[in-house]
Parts: structure tokens; sequence; C-alpha cells
């Protein structure tokens, strides 16, 4: 397997150790294993291990089927939903 390590700020890795501890936390609330988890996500054991590590390099929709299974996916929807700065922006250009 060749992979990349996906290097990031400090402030930035804290953002997803925060997204990860979320899923994990998720997971245990709903009392299911890790193993039924990845299963149902359709990955590995190991990847469900990354993501609740919080590892960047691991694809967005990985983060999706976990989201999904754990009933969650309506939060990922929310992502970059509420561009303020770039409303903004468009409308500087409308002046």
């Amino acid at each position: 397997m060749n992979s990349k390590k996906t290097i990031l700020l400090p402030k930035y890795q804290k953002v997803f150790d925060k997204i990860g501890e979320n899923i994990k936390l998720a997971r245990k609330r709903r009392k299911l294993t890790a193993e039924q988890v990845s299963e149902r996500a359709g990955i590995h054991r190991a990847t469900l291990h990354r993501v609740e590590k919080g590892d960047p390099a691991v694809s967005i929709g990985i983060y999706f089927n976990v989201l999904k299974v754990l009933n969650l996916d309506s939060d990922f929807a929310k992502l970059a939903g509420d561009d303020a700065f770039g409303r903004k922006l468009q409308d500087l250009d409308l002046l």
C-alpha cells in the first residue's frame, strides 16, 4: 500500500482529532463495535481506526460512509454550508 502522509498545521490537525473523537463517541453511544461499523461502512477495521483518530489522509467519502452508518449523514451536509465570507464578496461585486 502506497500512502502519503498528509501534513497539517497543528490547529487544523486538532479539528480532525475532534471529528475523530466525536465519531468514536457516537459509535460507543450507539453501542456498536468497531467491527460492526466498519463492516456496515464497507471499510477495513484499520481504516475505521484511522477515522476515529482523525487521520486527514482518509478520503472524505469514507468519513461520509461512517457518518451514514451512525445516522449522522445530515451533519455531513452542513460542511461549508454557510459561506458568509463568500456572500460578502459577492455583495461587493453587486454594488
